[in-house]
């Protein structure tokens, strides 16, 4: 991340609150760092962040959780506080079984042998790419706001298509939609979450949504989203068509 908008998201995350009494670190995975908040204590539960969001988004509930068990919040590789690295042909490095490989490797860190795992939106994408490629760390799985990667694709229609309209945009060959991002990173991750409104919703506090573009304003993490994505469109379709045809399933509690 840059010096700028490393220091103007440390800032904006210092101002939010929630994570008190959390402990920050990282992991290196094939030399990637992997940031983290965790704190409490009893059973681990790993909390996944989605698009456009970074860990901070889990701010109002992770003290909650905290009273009863270990919370463990990280950034996706990409986003907020971990590394974004280079992205590869095949982009397999923004795949979510990469991602999913970055969580585990937190697990070994921590030395839990297996946690309960919750996900919202691309990070419940990587919550059930746990449970499908490491099904003995996975305990239990919460996944908020998705079906399979796969299915989303394949059950695209018009107004879906107009809905969901960065899914096909950020999956563009680089560098198109790393130059539109960058000529107003800000508006964009607004637009995210106003979805047409004229004023955010009051759910989103300013200081939120502040520390988002932030981290947004770096090229590498705008690369990596995109990267995210163009796997979205990629890889990740054919790992999950792939466990559809072995007929693999999910068989913790979800």
């Amino acid at each position: 991340m840059t010096e700028a908008a490393e220091t103007a998201y440390a800032d904006a995350a210092a101002a939010i609150g929630g994570f008190e009494h959390f402990q920050e670190a990282s992991v290196e995975v094939d030399g990637v760092p992997i940031f983290y908040r965790v704190g409490g204590s009893g059973p681990p539960v790993v909390c996944l962040h989605g698009y456009p969001e970074t860990h901070l988004m889990w701010h109002r509930v992770a003290g909650g959780l905290a009273d009863h068990f270990t919370v463990i919040a990280p950034d996706l590789r990409g986003y907020g506080g971990s590394g974004a690295p280079p992205d590869d042909e095949r982009h397999a490095t923004y795949s979510k079984r990469t991602m999913a490989r970055d969580v585990i490797a937190i697990l070994d860190t921590l030395g839990f042998t297996e946690a309960a795992i919750v996900g919202h939106d691309r990070g419940a994408r990587v919550a059930y790419r746990c449970a499908l490629d490491w099904p003995e760390r996975v305990a239990r799985l919460s996944v908020l706001d998705v079906i399979p990667t796969s299915a989303v694709w394949s059950l695209m229609t018009r107004s879906s298509a107009v809905r969901l309209y960065h899914w096909t945009l950020l999956a563009q060959p680089a560098p198109l939609p790393e130059d539109l991002l960058a000529h107003d990173p800000d508006t964009w991750i607004a637009n995210r979450f106003r979805r047409g409104a004229p004023d955010l919703p009051g759910w989103l506090e300013p200081e939120v949504l502040a520390a988002y573009q932030a981290a947004f304003r770096d090229p590498a993490r705008r690369t990596a989203s995109c990267a995210d994505y163009r796997a979205g469109a990629t890889i990740d379709v054919h790992h999950d068509e792939a466990d559809r045809s072995a007929g693999r399933v999910i068989e913790c509690p979800l």
